[in-house]
């Protein structure tokens, strides 16, 4: 009995790898595998956000030290330069910040908080977004309405704005150290609700196509109800444009959660990320201690590039009238 399952279990393992590799095999002989790999810029940039986003998530096991530990920190080795100065420590290869903590360290776990307030927003932002606006494009009327006229109020404000704004009710809410201890998921919150629109408004016009198509019509003649035929048969039909969107949101809610934490507004200065670390450099650059800020600035510039470059080359490949 053992000897058969194992065999069984042989022949599954089997079937998923042949299954996997005639996957992969499709996958790579594909229109879109053929433009990214054509592409050089394309490739270059995916490499770039890979290793970023690695160096980010590893951060813990990679980093030469681990700069949020104040037992670690010694004051002596404050505003040391990094490996151009012979004045540079060898154990800090891009110098120390004015606390005593290595910068390359600093980065990386700054560019883990920012890449996790950014995935996080443009999934939150992506949820709300698709689920109104599959609503608002399957339902129509009142319901549209309601939805878009709300959608056409926040389009006139930026991102930025909004995003204070309801940084500040929840500050005024939570109180200041409350406030600290739920500064990630006030981010969040705060930047996806900025962000929500343009999944919405995207979604509704392809649901507004969509719904008047023959396998929509169909599913109702069978008595499918709304919901499910919203999920199981409009959704993955306007996927298309949400994952462009996503990819392009994705770097501008990096900029945002940077922008705010330049700002005072992000998350505490003991978990700094990348707008932070630029804030707290900026107070140093005309003082000669340039790498405290230049370094994290260029890791934000450098992450934002390499990802709407990877957004701009999904748009064409997913655009159907440019292949």
């Amino acid at each position: 009995m053992t000897a058969d399952r194992t065999t069984d279990y042989a022949l599954v393992r089997r079937g998923l790898m042949a299954r996997f590799a005639d996957s992969a095999r499709r996958a790579a002989k594909s229109d879109i595998a053929h433009s990214f790999f054509r592409s050089k810029v394309t490739v270059l940039a995916a490499l770039v956000t890979a290793v970023i986003m690695l160096s980010a998530l590893f951060a813990p096991w990679i980093a030469p030290h681990n700069p949020f530990d104040p037992a670690t920190l010694d004051l002596l080795n404050s505003e040391l330069p990094g490996f151009w100065s012979t004045e540079g420590d060898p154990q800090f290869l891009l110098g120390t910040d004015d606390q005593g903590r290595d910068v390359l360290s600093t980065i990386l776990y700054g560019s883990r908080i920012s890449l996790s307030v950014g995935f996080a927003s443009v999934i939150f932002a992506a949820v709300l977004g698709i689920s109104l606006g599959l609503l608002s494009g399957y339902l129509g009327g009142t319901v549209d309405a309601v939805i878009m006229r709300i959608a056409e109020v926040q389009l006139t404000f930026p991102a930025i704005l909004i995003a204070l704004l309801i940084d500040g009710v929840f500050r005024g809410l939570l109180g200041g150290a409350k406030h600290d201890e739920l500064a990630f998921y006030v981010l969040v919150l705060s930047i996806g609700l900025s962000f929500w629109v343009q999944y919405a408004r995207t979604v509704r016009g392809s649901t507004l196509v969509e719904k008047n198509k023959e396998y929509v019509q169909a599913a109702r003649v069978i008595g499918i109800p709304p919901l499910l035929i919203m999920i199981r048969h409009v959704l993955p039909n306007v996927m298309g444009p949400v994952l462009v969107i996503a990819t392009i949101n994705l770097a501008l809610a990096v900029i945002l959660e940077a922008t705010l934490s330049f700002l005072g507004v992000g998350v505490p200065t003991t978990q700094p990320s990348l707008g932070t670390l630029i804030r707290i450099g900026n107070d140093f650059l005309f003082s000669g201690l340039w790498w405290i800020t230049i370094f994290p600035g260029a890791m934000l510039a450098i992450l934002v590039l390499a990802v709407n470059l990877l957004g701009d080359w999904l748009r064409d490949a997913l655009n159907p009238k440019l292949r």
